[in-house]
């Protein structure tokens, strides 16, 4: 890992809501009413159709076999821990971004000394590769979304996962979902959200000793500030 991103540098959220946004149940409940048609982008079909070849031979292979779903990735260290610590699952790290993808598959798992040969990255747009997911059915156990971005201004409520037009077909995927951010209105927002979308669960504060996920995770703690985990299960 970059000594760089270890540094106590990390900024609090600043936001200018006080609470729950006051429009939030207004606003899931429209896209549970109104489903989320946009067209698929080309790329994203592409990499979910090479991805999916690799989850019905493992599926073949592994007829009870567990599949986690690592969203918004980034560099992909969660990706590659987690699929150390689930050897008999097959790890699927997606994020939109080429450069954070290719920079992880060059160097972080020789490095940094992860060996585990059990995970894909997938360079693919969720909005669209959620509903992709959604469609083929995949048997997904446990769905990771630890990329903490707020979207803290209380106008950009649909920029947060919970308030986009994807969140039933993200939320469906998965029997259990894990959420982590240094925001825990962030979580508790979604966490009402999920009511709608029939899943529950508990909102904790995740202990200092906790092993860092990502390099967000890592740079959270090096600054002093608290990390909460959102556990939803169906």
């Amino acid at each position: 890992m970059d000594t760089n991103q270890l540094t106590g540098d990390s900024k609090a959220i600043v936001t200018n809501q006080s609470g729950i946004h006051e429009k939030l149940d207004e606003v899931v409940k429209k896209h549970l009413q109104h489903p989320f048609q946009k067209p698929f982008q080309a790329h994203t079909e592409q990499a979910f159709t090479a991805m999916d070849l690799h989850v019905q031979a493992f599926l073949a292979e592994h007829p009870s076999g567990e599949i986690i779903l690592d969203a918004c990735c980034g560099v992909g260290q969660s990706t590659r821990i987690l699929a150390e610590q689930n050897p008999h699952a097959l790890v699927i790290g997606v994020d939109k971004s080429d450069s954070r993808i290719n920079r992880n598959v060059e160097g972080f798992s020789t490095e940094d000394g992860y060996q585990a040969q059990n995970y894909h990255l997938v360079r693919a747009d969720l909005n669209d590769f959620y509903r992709l997911v959604k469609a083929a059915n995949w048997p997904v156990t446990k769905h990771y979304i630890l990329y903490p971005n707020p979207w803290p201004k209380s106008k950009h409520l649909q920029r947060r996962w919970h308030g986009s037009a994807v969140f039933p077909q993200m939320t469906s995927i998965g029997e259990t979902l894990i959420l982590r951010s240094n925001w825990p209105l962030y979580l508790q927002e979604f966490q009402q959200a999920a009511k709608q979308v029939k899943l529950t669960g508990e909102l904790c504060e995740l202990p200092v000793s906790e092993q860092p996920l990502t390099p967000f995770e890592a740079k959270y703690q090096a600054s002093g500030q608290v990390c909460w985990q959102l556990t939803l299960r169906r």
